[in-house]
């Protein structure tokens, strides 16, 4: 297996990293803190980073903002929102659910959800793809 690295651009100069090898160590409070120093941190609701990425499984760290929404989210394979942080109200077809810290949701593929930051958040999200068009 060749390894599959994630270049640097010019939000992340240092951004050069391994995001898929046969085995990827994911230091999450480190990503946190990296995250949380970034400019797009000060300036938007949101900032986030690819931390794995194979062909069919992806994980994304997320910090959000109170606020900050992920509307009409639908994900083309298995999907689960994890909190690591915070509070997020989480609205599906059959009502909300507020999770927080050590909480995990799952989905089946294309579960309308959304997604509301209820305070400063991080969310670990995984997408295990039907195929590689996913919507996340």
């Amino acid at each position: 297996m060749e390894n599959k690295r994630n270049e640097a651009t010019l939000n992340r100069p240092e951004g050069d990293r391994v995001i898929d090898a046969p085995y990827v160590f994911i230091n999450l409070p480190d990503f946190i803190r990296q995250l949380k120093s970034e400019e797009a941190w000060q300036k938007n609701d949101r900032n986030g980073i690819t931390v794995f990425k194979t062909g069919r499984v992806t994980m994304v760290l997320t910090c959000l903002h109170a606020k900050a929404v992920f509307k009409n989210n639908l994900v083309d394979g298995i999907f689960t929102i994890q909190v690591l942080e915070g509070i997020v109200r989480v609205t599906t077809p059959d009502g909300d659910v507020d999770m927080q810290a050590n909480q995990v949701m799952a989905f089946h593929q294309l579960v309308d959800h959304s997604v509301e930051a209820l305070m400063d958040s991080v969310l670990l999200l995984t997408n295990n793809a039907a195929d590689t068009n996913t919507i996340m």
